[in-house]
């Protein structure tokens, strides 16, 4: 145990605590059965799961090959363990390691990303905690459909993404044309498809017109 390296110890304790919190995730339908006294029919439980897992279990499976390379493989446990990756722990993780000036598959990008994704857990669960006791009276009026909030509250992720993505397109603003441009094209025929569908589509069209460009000499014009 002592002698065990650090990527040895981040993939040993990544497993056990992604194993323990997907347990504890399971546990909770099946406590409330014991304690109901009420099992449903697995017939009715594969019925309702079929349409969720044609659109999640693949987006899921995608998720992970997308985001290791982008996260390190300790940011990836931990982001999949506390959740809300997309909106939250990907740009917390990418940012710092932009500001730091280091790569996610170096050592030191490693412990950054897994650094900056848990102190976004923490200030997450502080957040949430203290706006859940402060702003619960008035919540229910700012996000309400009349609130001329509620426009503000529907464009939360786009700002997010916007101020994240725009120092990036600045600085590889000739990498950035091809996937935006097959984004827009794809949600014009799909407006409905989910972000963890089109992630995918936009790393793997990124990385292919990269190459392209690089080949071409486009890069170093």
């Amino acid at each position: 145990m002592k002698n065990r390296s650090y990527a040895n110890s981040v993939h040993f304790y990544g497993i056990l605590w992604d194993i323990a919190a997907l347990l504890m995730f399971l546990m909770l339908p099946v406590a409330i059965c014991m304690h109901l006294g009420v099992w449903p029919a697995g017939s009715y439980v594969f019925k309702g799961l079929l349409p969720v897992a044609m659109l999640f279990y693949p987006s899921a499976i995608i998720e992970v090959i997308t985001y290791t390379p982008l996260l390190g493989a300790g940011g990836t446990y931990l982001s999949f363990v506390t959740g809300n990756i997309t909106n939250l722990k990907l740009p917390c993780g990418l940012n710092a390691m932009e500001n730091a000036g280091v790569r996610a598959n170096s050592e030191a990008g490693e412990v950054i990303s897994t650094v900056a994704i848990a102190t976004s857990s923490i200030v997450t669960t502080i957040v949430i905690a203290v706006g859940v006791v402060v702003f619960s009276p008035v919540l229910p009026y700012l996000t309400d459909e009349n609130s001329v909030f509620a426009p503000a509250f529907q464009q939360v992720v786009p700002a997010l993404f916007g101020a994240l993505g725009i120092s990036y397109f600045m600085k590889h603003w000739k990498i950035g044309i091809v996937p935006i441009a097959a984004i827009v094209i794809v949600l014009l025929f799909k407006g409905t498809l989910a972000t963890g569908v089109l992630i995918p589509i936009g790393v793997v069209v990124s990385m292919l017109a990269a190459h392209l460009m690089f080949k071409k000499g486009w890069l170093d014009k």
